[in-house]
């Protein structure tokens, strides 16, 4: 009883003392999307070095490739794009050997000469954003158009829009336009909840990449997935720890009921024991 008590108590404190290891995806400089021939930086912010991250993505010709087997240079979960290609546009994230992942970032790299520089990262409610319409030669603050959800949003004659105390409705598919240069491909911006916090990270697998141009709208549905599926994971964890802990207390009355039964047996035997002294005693005194 002793025995089982202990393994009852390490695992119960095996589950509670048990937590996921999160590590947030960078990129330097701070875009989604990039000209080609462009220097790209990618590091995993991990909270704990020990779970082993490192960097992988999913492009249109690649699923799942780690950094420095087909790309990327870098060691550990840091990872450098010296040259940047069209066939570098894909989603990228750090993996940990232990299952989870962190958040997963959509990078394009074009080869047109226009590209819209806009956050790489969901933007929290209130803050401002400024978007820049860039060219890739000089001089880069051109008169530029910018659309959202295809459509025209305002003309500003530097190349920058600036969305002040930015809301959910700000939230879409953006691209730029430069008279005589071309257009930008589009991009998604990701707005945020100033109190929603990031879900955890999982072990499920990242989507497999499709389209360039689809891949921001099937974004945020596919985060939703995983906060679902972490959801899903911590019930399973409180049902089978309410179930130990039933097992555990179901077990006590059953052993003290053996215990109960094995001292009735010696009290018995003593009893019989001692009447039977008594009665050869008092055989003997009578003859």
């Amino acid at each position: 009883m002793k025995e089982t008590s202990v393994l009852c108590l390490l695992f119960l404190i095996s589950l509670l003392s048990c937590t996921t290891n999160q590590a947030g995806l960078t990129v330097s400089p701070s875009s989604s999307q990039f000209f080609e021939g462009d220097f790209v930086s990618l590091s995993c912010e991990e909270d704990d070095s020990s779970a082993g991250w490192t960097l992988r993505r999913n492009t249109s010709k690649q699923q799942r490739t780690q950094c420095g087997d087909v790309w990327g240079e870098g060691a550990g979960s840091s990872c450098n794009i010296s040259y940047t290609d069209q066939y570098d546009s894909g989603v990228y994230w750090c993996e940990s050997r232990e299952g989870p992942i962190s958040n997963m970032v959509n990078l394009t790299v074009t080869g047109g000469s226009v590209i819209l520089q806009s956050p790489v990262l969901p933007v929290m409610e209130g803050d401002d954003v400024t978007l820049l319409c860039k060219t890739k030669t000089t001089p880069s603050n051109l008169p530029a158009a910018f659309y959202k959800d295809g459509s025209l949003i305002r003309k500003q004659p530097t190349g920058h829009m600036t969305i002040q105390h930015v809301s959910r409705s700000d939230e879409g598919l953006y691209k730029c336009d430069i008279s005589g240069h071309g257009e930008s491909p589009s991009s998604w911006i990701t707005v945020t909840d100033k109190h929603t916090t990031t879900p955890p990270p999982t072990s499920t697998s990242p989507p497999v990449f499709t389209s360039i141009t689809l891949l921001p709208s099937v974004s945020p549905p596919v985060l939703s997935v995983l906060s679902c599926v972490g959801s899903v994971c911590v019930v399973v964890l409180l049902v089978l720890l309410v179930l130990l802990v039933r097992r555990c207390v179901h077990r006590k009355p059953e052993a003290d009921q053996e215990e109960t039964g094995e001292d009735d047996i010696i009290t018995h035997v003593m009893y019989s024991f001692i009447k039977s002294s008594t009665t050869a005693s008092q055989t003997k005194q009578r003859r």
